[in-house]
């Protein structure tokens, strides 16, 4: 798709009124297709079920990727380079899983191309998300957390989880639309200046990793398993602020990122990307607070927890 495109597919399924805003709402921002699905799939199909409004903002198609099946290998970037097109339908079908209605690109679907991992020679290629001003990727940002007026904001850190160039723009596009939409004298054509109150890292406790890597590799059927360095976002247990419990959307997570399946090979309770090492699946997801006062809970089991009335304006 070439880079601009927009029209239908900007935003993949309808999008509640505002007028009928539900009172908690929540904001994501990832770099590809698929991050979300594993990250925060059971998150996103908890407050989807729950009646919050869930708004997913992916920052590129995810051109570069790896293709696990065979029979679509043709897609990838060397060959046919329509790998971002089909994943627009796999990312339509994982939401769709995930009952999330308000799904988007930024800046629209195709603005930004994926810039391959670190140190690739797509890092360089003009319209790569990497080589994005981050002011200007912001400015579309902006506009989508006026329109929806979020409360919550989830994305990476500042190493994108894992040091990946698009997931590492992520992480400043979206602290610099923090920062600005707060900011009534930014832009204000955007609409009215919105400050999201409680702002999240995606993290994985080091605890809970290394014991799925022991039941990965004692259980699942994959020829190799992950190591603890190969998982985005692992941190030490305490710097965890929130655990979101998400139990009853497992199933939901599993078919979201089965329908990622160019990206990733679902097992029962385990999972592999490209490299075919396995990796548990889990239902609990969990976060780090980095803006915004903490509710009552060590940790929090609520994204939303301790937001008053004031917040939900």
């Amino acid at each position: 798709m070439e880079a601009g495109a927009g029209g239908a597919v900007d935003r993949l399924l309808p999008m509640t009124a505002a007028t009928d805003r539900p009172t908690r709402r929540l904001l994501l921002v990832h770099a590809h297709p698929d991050d979300e699905s594993i990250n925060n799939g059971a998150t996103m199909a908890r407050y989807a079920a729950e009646g919050a409004s869930v708004t997913l903002v992916t920052c590129t198609l995810g051109e570069g990727g790896e293709v696990i099946p065979p029979g679509l290998a043709s897609l990838t970037a060397d060959r046919e380079d329509t790998l971002g097109t089909y994943r627009i339908g796999e990312l339509t079908a994982a939401m769709r899983e995930l009952g999330v209605d308000d799904v988007r690109f930024l800046g629209g679907a195709g603005r930004y191309r994926d810039s391959g991992m670190m140190g690739v020679p797509e890092n360089d290629a003009p319209g790569c998300f990497w080589r994005a001003e981050p002011d200007e990727a912001a400015g579309h940002l902006v506009a989508v957390v006026r329109e929806v007026r979020p409360q919550v904001l989830v994305t990476y850190d500042e190493q994108g989880g894992y040091g990946h160039p698009d997931h590492i723009q992520a992480h400043r596009v979206a602290m610099r639309a923090y920062r600005l939409a707060a900011d009534p004298g930014y832009r204000p054509e955007l609409g009215p200046a919105w400050r999201i109150a409680k702002v999240y890292y995606n993290r994985m406790p080091r605890s809970v990793i290394e014991q799925g890597l022991r039941d990965t590799a004692a259980k699942a059927l994959f020829p190799g398993v992950a190591a603890t360095g190969d998982i985005p976002g692992v941190v030490d247990d305490e710097v965890v602020t929130t655990a979101l419990d998400g139990t009853a959307y497992a199933g939901a997570k599993a078919a979201a990122m089965r329908a990622h399946a160019t990206q990733i090979t679902v097992d029962g309770e385990f999972f592999a990307l490209s490299n075919n090492l396995g990796q548990p699946l889990l239902a609990t997801e969990y976060y780090q607070l980095v803006h915004g006062e903490p509710g009552p809970g060590a940790p929090e089991p609520d994204l939303f927890a301790g937001l008053d009335a004031e917040a939900a304006r």
